[in-house]
């Protein structure tokens, strides 16, 4: 069993394992209602996850070019990674502009 809380709307808004709070209620781990909530909330981590891997190499990138860490300070499979993505994302430019911007493709 899970305690929940809504929203003015409704809406699961809170989850606990534990009554933290009055009013909450309690619904077993497979409502219908907590799944749905669950996958929202996992789909939300999964969108700014995407959003974060983008910050997260500009922020090595601008470290890396201040001097604050070295790019060999990070680990040989971070750096693999990061290298691939770059890649990709160069080739992926140079496709946009052999496309053109009005293409709509990219």
């Amino acid at each position: 069993m899970l305690y929940i809380q809504r929203d003015a709307q409704g809406q699961i808004c809170q989850v606990s394992l534990q009554a933290d709070f009055a009013g909450q209620e309690c619904l077993p781990d497979d409502h219908p209602e907590l799944v749905s909530w669950r996958r929202r909330t996992l789909q939300q981590l999964q969108d700014s996850d995407l959003e974060l891997v983008r910050v997260l190499e500009d922020l090595v990138e601008a470290l890396s070019r201040k001097g604050v860490i070295r790019y060999t300070d990070l680990p040989s499979a971070a750096r693999e990674k990061l290298a691939a993505r770059e890649q990709s994302r160069h080739q992926v430019n140079v496709l946009s502009n052999l496309l053109g911007d009005d293409e709509g493709l990219i």
